[in-house]
């Protein structure tokens, strides 16, 4: 088992310091994230706690709480700990995902730290190779939707590729524009999330627009009903899962064996989790593809490792930083990434 390289790491605390990061996003909201630092034995380890509202943040900041985990122990030891925590500290998250991000925070920042204390790197704990990684931009297109964002961004670099968020305001002569750059690899119709600012109801129209235009990409995350599965159906193989994916049950709950998994660790809370999920997808041969949630620092570098290291050939949504910036710019590193000179850590540098 993956996770079995992991869990017997030593792993000494003395101490955590916690960091905020904000940024304006090309999504039109102003991105905040925690910076999750764990101090001991002279090293340092990072984690990044992607929860979306930002008022856990500040408060997280402003109480800077006493959390129970300085000792000297084994990173699985650390694992059952951080689990039995409260990182809310009674305070009722927004959403109930928002537990299993705060708590990879902890998760990843003790990784890191482990390996920095064994002077090891994460590919050589796992017996693996780091390789370069492709990515795909990610963005939604402006309003009235009309393809300009994604021409700009090819007038740049014609080499780019991406990842787009249909909505109904889709007509057909757009999706033709965007199929004819043949840069488009996957489109996130959003079906599964509820009460949240990115809701796309199931759109049987939209649906077999997006299915029909563009005939080979993946299309992620469908409201499956009585209406739409049918529209799929011939097509199964090139649906794919990015909300509900959080473990092996949830793989296993899906309405089938799906062809593409997106990967986004933050949502799996724990690394064993994560690693368990990742291993079973292999031994089935279903294709993975990481996932960003508009990290700011370190997180962002840890997507980019395990890429590397599990699906680096993938149609990735794990771009660097600059492609979030609300307009685009010049001199941004291209895909695919150049792997890492063999860093300390759970990172990409």
């Amino acid at each position: 088992m993956l996770y079995d390289r992991l869990a017997s790491l030593d792993l000494q605390i003395d101490d955590h310091t916690l960091a905020l990061r904000e940024r304006d996003t090309s999504s039109g909201f102003t991105r905040t994230t925690t910076i999750v630092s764990l101090h001991g034995d002279g090293e340092t380890g990072h984690g990044e706690d992607v929860t979306y509202d930002n008022e856990p943040h500040y408060d997280l900041a402003e109480s800077d709480p006493d959390i129970p985990i300085t000792d000297t122990a084994s990173f699985a030891e650390f694992s059952g700990t951080v689990a039995d925590i409260d990182l809310f500290f009674g305070e009722e998250p927004g959403s109930s995902i928002f537990r299993n991000y705060r708590r990879w925070a902890f998760e990843s920042a003790a990784l890191d730290l482990a390996l920095k204390q064994a002077g090891t790197n994460l590919g050589e704990q796992l017996n693996r190779s780091y390789s370069p990684v492709r990515f795909v931009v990610s963005t939604r297109l402006e309003e009235p939707p009309t393809g300009e964002r994604v021409v700009e961004w090819l007038d740049r670099n014609p080499d780019l590729e991406f990842k787009l968020d249909p909505t109904p305001e889709w007509t057909p002569e757009l999706v033709e524009t965007l199929a004819d750059t043949g840069a488009v690899q996957t489109l996130d119709l959003k079906g599964k999330y509820e009460g949240t600012d990115v809701d796309v109801p199931a759109d049987p129209e939209l649906y077999e627009l997006i299915r029909d235009g563009f005939p080979d990409a993946i299309i992620e995350d469908p409201n499956l009903t009585d209406e739409t599965q049918p529209i799929f159906e011939g097509h199964e193989d090139r649906v794919s899962w990015d909300y509900p994916i959080r473990s092996i049950e949830t793989v296993e709950a899906l309405p089938w064996e799906p062809g593409w998994l997106n990967i986004k660790p933050s949502r799996f809370g724990s690394v064993q989790s994560l690693l368990d999920t990742i291993e079973y997808c292999q031994k089935r041969e279903i294709k993975l593809y990481g996932g960003g949630q508009f990290e700011l620092g370190v997180g962002r570098e840890q997507l980019h490792a395990l890429a590397s290291l599990f699906y680096p050939d993938a149609p990735n949504d794990v771009a660097p930083g600059g492609y979030n910036d609300p307009e685009p710019t010049d001199g941004l590193p291209q895909s695919p990434l150049p792997e890492p000179g063999g860093p300390d850590g759970f990172g990409w540098s």
